[in-house]
């Protein structure tokens, strides 16, 4: 009763500053699907949506909430550009011979839903149709096509539209008490929300400007999603500076209002075993958008067991509990405070989920390292003499042996991530019952 009044608290705190989707559900929960930019980038054409969806039913990936299907940027005709009439964005009618609208009729007659790529700018990052100027028209034409989602790019942007100040992470020369919400970065990215919210269509709207302006300051009442950083890219080395910056904006994630780390890399490129873990995992913990950017037609047995763990799915996924997973210690003996330390992100992380306490532990050495979870340094868990947790592995589905008191302790590969329950003994009464 405890757990469901606060969760009823929250919801009631969060609905007061959130934009909520007009069917109540859509963009309460992190948003889970295919996007074709890390796979695919410009090299696309209606076949390639068309498998993913296919895909994602026959590899049972829907069955566990992965629903978009997201055409990325280079969709648009390039010569013709707009309708002189209506002046909405012409679909490159070469990759698209049935229209975007055929496109998404075919995903959703699957039983999925369809996203789509726009620009606040003049143009997009690849140089197709921006939306600047457009929103009304553009926002029309894509319910009329039966979009359901959005990423909102921040390209081409005109000097006249640049901010007094600047942010992008992890650097300022504003004022600490500057109101990023007024800035005209944040104008551009309402101005699409108004367009949206006047069609007869919910669409989730997915903000993606880099962590420009501070969005996670804005983004919560204008989409239901915002990026932090710069772009994804398949190496450790680009995966360990989201984590580490986004580490420190976990308090702005919640219902209705997600911290998007950019869309998932597993499967592609050369990343370990135990970094796919550790991207999968930390993404899913802490609750952002779990948007498969690999090719579904070609992705390997491993990468795909990563993407179909139901339990951290069902994390990022809670109907309940809407706070993501926050770090508690950095690790490695290296108390470095609020500083983006691009290589080395932190390292003991806890949060809450119905099901329970979890703990996650990353080992983001070069090296493998034996780490240990100290449970009197994990916040809320309760501790004492006689308290006692059995351990349950996220990854393995069982527990380990034996019950734990004080702690427990795990051997972890380079660039690995742990993932505990920490499930408490029940005592026993004199006569030996529970």
């Amino acid at each position: 009763m405890a757990l469901l009044i606060t969760v009823v608290l929250l919801l009631a705190a969060d609905l007061a500053a959130a934009l909520v989707g007009k069917d109540g559900v859509t963009g309460k929960l992190p948003a889970m699907g295919f996007n074709s930019w890390n796979g695919f980038k410009c090299d696309i054409n209606e076949t390639v949506f068309l498998t993913a969806a296919s895909k994602m039913v026959e590899l049972g990936l829907a069955d566990l909430g992965y629903e978009y299907v997201n055409i990325d940027d280079c969709w648009a005709d390039k010569t013709l550009w707009r309708d002189n009439k209506t002046q909405r964005i012409i679909a490159d009618s070469v990759k698209f011979p049935d229209g975007i609208k055929g496109v998404a009729d075919a995903v959703h007659a699957k039983g999925l839903k369809f996203g789509i790529y726009g620009d606040a700018g003049l143009e997009t990052c690849a140089g197709y149709p921006g939306s600047l100027y457009y929103e009304e028209v553009d926002a029309a034409a894509f319910a009329e096509w039966g979009v359901d989602y959005l990423k909102y790019d921040n390209c081409a942007v005109p000097a006249n539209w640049s901010d007094t100040y600047y942010w992008e992470a992890p650097y300022s020369d504003a004022p600490a008490d500057w109101d990023w919400s007024a800035t005209r970065t944040a104008e551009r990215y309402h101005r699409m929300r108004d367009a949206l919210l006047q069609q007869d269509r919910t669409i989730n709207y997915g903000l993606c400007s880099w962590g420009q302006a501070l969005p996670e300051t804005w983004g919560n009442a204008t989409g239901m999603s915002w990026r932090l950083t710069g772009d994804i890219a398949p190496t450790w080395a680009a995966l360990a500076p989201i984590i580490s910056f986004t580490q420190h904006k976990q308090e702005w994630s919640n219902f209705w209002g997600h911290n998007d780390m950019d869309m998932l890399e597993i499967g592609n490129g050369a990343l370990t075993h135990a970094e796919q873990r550790a991207h999968f995992g930390l993404w899913a913990v802490m609750k952002s958008p779990l948007l498969i950017g690999a090719r579904l037609d070609l992705i390997d047995a491993y990468s795909l067991s990563v993407l179909k763990n139901r339990e951290f799915i069902d994390y990022n996924q809670d109907a309940l509990v809407g706070e993501p997973a926050k770090m508690y210690k950095l690790g490695n003996g290296m108390e470095r405070g609020w500083k983006w330390n691009e290589t080395m992100p932190g390292e003991f992380w806890s949060g809450r989920s119905s099901k329970g306490e979890h703990v996650f532990v990353l080992n983001d050495l070069e090296v493998p390292a034996v780490k240990k979870v100290v449970f009197k340094e994990v916040p809320g868990l309760k501790t004492g003499r006689g308290v006692k947790y059995r351990v349950w592995d996220m990854w393995k589905h069982k527990y380990l042996p034996g019950t734990y008191e004080t702690g427990v302790t795990v051997r972890l590969e380079s660039h690995d991530l742990a993932a505990f329950r920490l499930d408490p003994v029940k005592k026993r009464d004199g006569a030996g019952k529970l």
